[in-house]
């Protein structure tokens, strides 16, 4: 009886464990959405679109203006299309619109021949007209923008902002009073010279070195500029010209379509890390351009090395430019030789450094589009691809916050303050 009794206990105990052990795995067992709700899968992608339709996008500079000059644009019937939808080109309304690009700096570029031959001024007013006809032809889809507030009400309708940037100061000539005047024209910053040095400043592209920086009349037009609220653009100008307005302007600056030196050490063209630093702490924006050339010296190294091959051999052959010939091996030879371009990753290495440098409030795009020929890198071929690179800086580990700044709210900042204390 008493073994009897301890058998039963002991099947009794195994069976409360059975179940015990039952109960048990069934509150550990993972649900059936488990995978979806454990570790979320970041679709940046997908995400990146979803941002850069959601936030405007600025970018510091376009040549859009001056491409339509080079192809005798006209505001006539036959060439209404062309800003909308082309083949041509880096930048058009469906592409832009497909990219999320809201408010294109239109590049109201005067090469600097025009500072001996005459006619800045007047080529000024042109491109002007051209980019207020655009807007006037095509009220549905763009509309000139003088302010950051005009850029924000534009989006909320949906419509795409042009706002003007003059690259070279030369069209104010010799006048102090056409700095108001291309104001009121609408330009909202001004590159102080382009490739040579002119009567305001001293170019990163010349060795001249006529003035040392700015000359006097150039101080004087820093403090119109910053008087009646127009942006102090340093892209181009020499390192000295730099420092200078960062030692006497009143109100935050920006690099409108510059890059960092530090990726290609023998391009002054491109900013120093210190003067990175520099322009941060004076509250501005660099706005890194996309072209291969500002983006990554050895790729134009490697470039370089190319087109002294190309002219080498066409040398040798006795092939004159225009020839059904020379077309033919220049057709060859770029097969053979494939030209080398920087790619989206190294856009967002410059990005990078500059966050490390200055800080998030300090970056932003500025493209370059129709101002860089081919060099455009892989995955930002046109103004279509701005998610590319917002995907990348996601998978950077940047944030929502991050990106909105970037896009749009850094270049608004200084924007607004410029014109803040042109009011007061």
């Amino acid at each position: 009886m008493k073994y009897s009794y301890l058998v039963l206990s002991l099947c009794l105990l195994i069976f409360i464990q059975c179940k015990s052990s039952q109960k048990s795995h069934v509150a550990i067992e993972p649900p059936l959405t488990a995978p979806e709700t454990s570790i979320a899968v970041v679709d940046y992608d997908k995400l990146a679109k979803e941002l850069a339709h959601k936030y405007i996008i600025t970018d510091g500079h376009v040549d859009l203006p001056y491409r339509l000059r080079v192809q005798n644009f006209k505001l006539e019937k036959e060439f209404l299309a062309i800003p909308i939808e082309t083949d041509k080109g880096d930048f058009d309304y469906v592409r832009a619109k497909e990219g999320g690009l809201d408010a294109p700096f239109m590049s109201i570029y005067i090469p600097a021949g025009y500072q001996k031959s005459g006619g800045a001024k007047e080529l000024a007013d042109t491109l002007i007209q051209m980019v207020t006809g655009i807007a006037d032809i095509h009220p549905d889809k763009f509309a000139v923008a003088m302010t950051a507030d005009d850029v924000e009400a534009n989006f909320a309708k949906g419509i795409i902002s042009l706002p003007m940037g003059m690259e070279n100061g030369a069209p104010i000539e010799d006048k102090i009073e056409n700095v108001a005047y291309f104001r009121n024209k609408g330009i909202s910053y001004i590159t102080l010279t382009h490739s040579k040095d002119n009567l305001i400043c001293d170019s990163s592209y010349d060795t001249t070195g006529t003035h040392g920086g700015l000359s006097p009349f150039g101080v004087e037009v820093v403090k119109e500029m910053n008087r009646v609220g127009i942006m102090v653009d340093i892209s181009h100008v020499s390192d000295n010209t730099f420092y200078q307005v960062m030692e006497m302007t009143d109100v935050p600056c920006i690099a409108s379509h510059s890059s960092a030196r530090r990726f290609t050490p023998d391009f002054e063209r491109n900013m120093s890390d210190d003067m990175i630093k520099k322009l941060g702490e004076n509250g501005g924006v660099i706005q890194i351009n996309f072209g291969s050339t500002f983006l990554d010296g050895e790729v134009q190294n490697q470039n370089g090395k190319l087109r002294e091959k190309f002219f080498k051999e066409i040398e040798g052959l006795g092939l004159e430019r225009g020839t059904p010939e020379f077309e033919a091996f220049s057709d060859k030879f770029a097969k053979e030789n494939p030209k080398l371009y920087a790619d989206v990753e190294k856009v967002a290495d410059h990005i990078d450094l500059v966050v490390e440098l200055a800080g998030i409030d300090h970056v932003g795009f500025g493209s370059d589009y129709d101002g860089v020929g081919d060099s455009l890198p892989t995955g930002l071929k046109d103004v279509s691809q701005f998610p590319n690179l917002i995907a990348e800086l996601l998978r950077r580990g940047y944030s929502e916050e991050d990106i909105a700044k970037i896009c749009y709210q850094n270049v608004f900042r200084v924007w607004r303050a410029v014109e803040a204390a042109a009011r007061s």
